[in-house]
């Protein structure tokens, strides 16, 4: 097979003569940042999603630690996530001084395994450290079953945050109705994440979207140095240009220039989405033909949710008696062979408790088969709205031939 020329990436953002023209509107205007483009942002954030409030900040990562400490996570808290994630689902709980307990995926999804979740939560009970977050993390578009990880924390007490940085534009069905990804439906807050990789971006940035209006003014305080100039919160007032630091915050603030990005972009996020879900058509129609269903298989979008296919991740079918070592050998073999081609394949994700700092802070007890199957087999292939039919017929030949 002939080598492609240029480099098909997994993941690419797209951006317009009609973005840059917004960005450069904004640089000309009267606001950089703190103005009022980003709540035009957050307004257009509660459309996508349903939410009745967002918060933008600097990163995903800003919106995780901040949710945490809305939550009340801190110094001898615990909180539950999925061990198939990007570290920084744990470490939001770990930057407000709490314990993230990692729990296992289903390897047919790459989610959270929920008898797992139940199985850890009342572990963590048993020993009177009952959880007091649940993070479930939307992978690569899919979602969850967020109403029985609400159950299950109903059951101790805990707030839920989904991540969904994976997920804008998903839904889920629950009794029969359909439910956006990071409405808070079902859960305490979300987080969002925009880098260019994701479903649209501002070049780095995330939000917190809630229903809850105590839950909203504490994350705004918390954004920006933990500062006030709400009346009713005020010790003194010496004036109009008086504030009052009520407790330690952060500068987690995004710029009116990456919110005029992200608003022109929303634009365009239609679209966008309709073009992962017939990318994400093809890649299944072509990994069910016959030479190729009993080697490689698409993961499982489960029954009820509409992916939002951030990614497109495929797992090797394991040989009847193959070691993981063999089968990581062969995922690894492949993922070189799509290198050679020009594709730019990646792995989503190196399992949390394999990672050494949490694997030395004890951070890394239990057992994680599902997970260290799934990430044994696991390779992420190009999935961006740019993408043609033709670059997807040509990774789907480069992995039939490395497969053969």
């Amino acid at each position: 097979m002939e080598r492609r020329e240029n480099l098909l990436p997994y993941g690419r953002q797209w951006i317009t003569d009609e973005d840059i023209q917004a960005v450069l509107e904004q640089l000309r205007g009267d606001w950089l940042t703190q103005g009022p483009t980003i709540a035009k942002f957050e307004a257009v954030l509660c459309e996508l999603t349903g939410a009745t409030y967002a918060v933008a900040v600097a990163s995903g990562t800003a919106a995780l630690h901040l949710a945490a400490l809305a939550a009340g996570m801190g110094p001898g808290d615990v909180g539950l996530t999925s061990d198939n994630t990007f570290v920084a689902s744990a470490n939001g709980m770990r930057y407000a001084g709490a314990r993230p307990v990692l729990v296992d995926v289903d390897p047919a999804t790459g989610l959270m395994n929920l008898n797992a979740l139940e199985s850890r939560a009342s572990e963590l009970a048993s020993q009177n450290t009952a959880p007091k977050l649940i993070v479930p993390v939307d992978f690569a578009g899919s979602i969850v079953d967020l109403a029985r990880v609400r159950a299950i924390a109903d059951r101790y007490g805990a707030k839920v945050v989904e991540d969904a940085a994976h997920s804008l534009g998903a839904t889920y069905t629950v009794d029969g109705k359909r439910y956006l990804a990071a409405s808070c439906a079902h859960t305490d807050m979300a987080i969002l994440s925009f880098h260019p990789v994701k479903h649209l971006t501002t070049g780095e940035g995330g939000a917190i979207t809630t229903n809850d209006r105590a839950l909203y003014d504490r994350l705004c305080e918390l954004r920006t140095h933990g500062i006030t100039r709400d009346p009713n919160k005020l010790t003194a007032n010496d004036g109009p240009w008086y504030y009052e630091q009520v407790e330690l915050g952060y500068h987690y603030r995004i710029t009116d220039l990456q919110c005029a990005l992200g608003c022109s972009q929303a634009r365009r996020f239609p679209g966008f989405l309709t073009r992962r879900r017939e990318l994400a058509a093809r890649y299944d129609h072509a990994f069910a033909a016959t030479e190729l269903r009993d080697k490689i298989r698409p993961l499982t979008v489960p029954t009820g949710v509409t992916s939002a296919y951030h990614l497109y991740v495929v797992t090797l079918i394991a040989r009847e008696g193959e070691s993981l070592i063999a089968l990581a050998a062969r995922r690894k073999a492949l993922f070189l062979t799509l290198r050679e081609y020009n594709i730019g394949p990646q792995v989503h994700y190196i399992p949390v408790h394999s990672q050494p700092d949490f694997q030395r802070n004890g951070l890394s007890e239990g057992s994680f088969e599902g997970s260290d199957h799934y990430y044994a087999s696991c390779v992420s292939l190009p999935m961006f709205p740019r993408m043609t039919d033709d670059d997807v017929d040509y990774v789907v030949a480069v992995v039939r031939e490395a497969l053969a």
